[in-house]
Order: structure tokens, then C-alpha cells, then sequence
């Protein structure tokens, strides 16, 4: 773990996590849909442009088919516009990159739900094959290690992963195993290693490589999931099942609601920061015209 905080962008929540998140480190925050979570993400990856002087990056794995309105959100709240990333590799070289280029902060190329065996088909034996997503993985990764590799490069050291749906087994889910297998294998790979396998054998790029290596263990992920449970007391008492990535996490943060007298109020609490200390508040918080403000 390297030393360092990373400020949320939220002072009272930076507070209640003794200083921030810790660099280098990965934070869960669960809650129902329309809670806030993006809010909050979108405010952390944000706060990378006053941080370490880029934004951070957004990458979405919604696959329900309805907008979670990241753009818009973003526009609104930070005049940030939010360009998807397309391209495979940019030209190093080229002084007018892609379309977007380093600043195109959003990717959604992997727009998979499900269970792993939603995947799956039997053969005449009972044998099952991997059906099709392996395919459409492998693919997806030729904009995807780019989109973050190249970002990094660029100075990015937040990474925000939405659109991560409630399943009854974490274990089961397509979600999970395709975010494991990123985090380890692109977010936290080792810069010159990644940037081979993405700019080589085209060896002239070498001199790009060598002169921006960045530290991957700076990279601070901060991963939202959709719960079914709604209320906060519910999401305290979450048991952490097989799969489920908070038991790995740093830092876990819950988000709920509350009935408070004739109101219904939206609540925050720190579960879980792992080689810090912590507050044991339970903080109300309301999404304004600013963005998300906590009480």
C-alpha cells in the first residue's frame, strides 16, 4: 500500500475517512438505484482535475439499456463533457490524436448482466462451453486497455467503475469476474508491461513508453454497486458473501435511506478503511443543485 490520501472532493466525508481514501487502494460503496452513488463518483473522479491535475476516469458497465445520465450529470454539475472513448491505439506521435483524445473520460464497452452461466450452453454430453462473451471480452479489451493505459500516461489517477447490478451470488456474477479480472490486469498492471502489449511490436514507440511510466499502485478505484436492500440499516447488516468484492475492498461505504419523522432521509456510513481511522457517523446527505452535500 503506498502512504497518501485522496480526497473524495467532499470535505465532511474526507473527515469521517481520516483524510481521504488511501492511495492506491480500492473502495465499494453500495446502495439502491437513485440513492446517489454516481453523484458521489462522479464528484471523486472530478476532484482528480484539482488533485493530481486530471480527472479521474468512468467507466460504466450497465447493461440494463436505460442512460445512468453520467454526461449529463457531469456537464451540469462540473462543466465537464464526458466524450466516450473509442479508439484502439492513439499515435503516440501525432500531434492531433483521435477525436477526444485524452480527454474522452468515458468507456461502457463491457455492457454485460448477469450470471457467468447466462453465458453458457450445454453440449450433447453435459459439458458447457463458454458462449460467445469470452469472444466479445477479448475484443472489448482492444479499446479498453488503451482507454486506461493512455489516460494514465496522461497524469489520470482515479478510476470510477458504475452499473454494477445486484445479483443474489456475487460468485455468479459476469460483473464481478470482469471487473476482478480488469482491476488486476489493466488498472493495477505495471505501466511499461501494459504499454508493450498495447504499442509493441511497433518498437518506435518505445520512447513513448519509457518516458511515461506512472506508478500503478497510485491508482484508487472507487467501485459502485447496486444493492437490492434500500434502507441503511439493511446495507450495515449486509453479510459479505462468497465473490463479493468488499471483502477484498480497502474501504467500504454504504448509502441508504431512512425514515426520519414525516420525511424520508438519505444516510451515509463508513463500514470498513482498512489502515486508517474512521468515523462511526451516520451522516444525512441530500443531492442539490451542487451535486451531492452531506449534512
Amino acid at each position: 500500500m503506498i502512504e497518501g490520501r485522496v480526497s473524495t472532493g467532499i470535505p465532511k466525508l474526507d473527515a469521517m475517512l481520516g483524510g481521504g481514501l488511501l492511495a492506491g487502494t480500492l473502495a465499494v460503496v453500495y446502495g439502491a438505484t437513485g440513492i446517489g452513488k454516481t453523484h458521489l463518483g462522479l464528484t471523486f473522479a472530478d476532484h482528480g482535475r484539482v488533485a493530481e491535475g486530471a480527472r479521474g476516469l468512468v467507466f460504466d458497465m450497465n447493461g440494463r439499456g436505460d442512460s445512468q445520465r453520467h454526461a449529463e450529470y457531469a456537464a451540469r454539475l462540473f462543466g465537464w463533457s464526458l466524450v466516450p472513448w473509442t479508439h484502439t491505439v492513439m499515435p503516440m506521435a501525432d500531434p492531433h490524436p483521435p477525436p477526444g483524445g485524452t480527454d474522452a473520460s468515458y468507456s461502457n464497452a463491457f455492457p454485460w448482466v448477469g450470471r457467468t452461466r447466462d453465458f453458457q450452453a450445454e453440449t450433447r454430453d453435459g459439458f458447457e462451453f463458454d458462449w460467445n462473451w469470452k469472444a466479445a471480452y477479448n475484443h472489448a479489451l482492444y479499446t479498453v486497455r488503451p482507454f486506461f493505459y493512455f489516460h494514465f500516461a496522461a497524469g489520470a489517477r482515479r478510476v470510477v467503475v458504475d452499473g454494477v447490478e445486484p445479483m443474489d451470488s456475487p460468485a455468479d456474477s459476469i460483473q464481478f469476474f470482469l471487473f476482478d479480472e480488469l482491476y488486476r490486469k489493466v488498472v493495477h498492471r505495471d505501466a511499461e508491461t501494459l504499454g508493450m502489449e498495447i504499442c509493441l511490436p511497433v518498437w518506435k514507440h518505445r520512447q513513448f513508453i519509457d518516458s511515461h511510466c506512472y506508478d500503478h499502485r497510485r491508482i484508487t478505484t472507487l467501485l459502485l454497486v447496486t444493492t437490492e436492500e434500500t434502507r441503511l440499516e439493511d446495507l450495515v447488516a449486509r453479510k459479505v458473501a462468497a465473490g463479493d468484492l468488499g471483502a477484498t475492498a480497502n474501504t467500504i461505504l454504504v448509502m441508504g435511506s431512512e425514515r426520519v419523522g414525516n420525511r424520508l432521509a438519505r444516510l451515509l456510513g463508513v463500514v470498513k478503511h482498512r489502515g486508517s481511522a474512521m468515523s462511526d457517523e451516520i451522516v444525512e446527505y441530500r443531492i442539490g443543485a451542487n451535486g451531492i452535500e452531506l449534512a
